[in-house]
């Protein structure tokens, strides 16, 4: 038992969803780039927005800053690529 709960905090531990976050968004944007549609660009949108409630809550623990501020960059270019999806999907 002490292991799934072990397996537990290492989820909930905000620095790995904010990773974790991040990594669907970047697949999310990935599969808009690929299939640019507008659910597809929709999708992304979402994923983007929850990966960057998952930064400001890292951000809040002032721990494990570098890793926060590559996710923060990661973030950033993931946006430029989804904003490149969407005006595909627009024209």
């Amino acid at each position: 038992m002490g292991k799934d709960s072990n397996t537990s905090w290492k989820k909930d531990n905000p620095i790995n969803f904010l990773s974790s976050s991040v990594q669907k968004a970047e697949r999310s944007v990935k599969q808009a780039m690929s299939h640019p549609e507008e659910i597809a660009v929709e999708h992304a949108f979402n994923s983007i927005s929850h990966a960057e409630g998952a930064l400001l809550n890292a951000e809040q623990l002032h721990e494990h800053m570098d890793t926060v501020e590559q996710s923060k960059e990661q973030l950033e270019m993931i946006k430029q690529q989804l904003h490149e999806a969407d005006a595909i999907v627009k024209e």
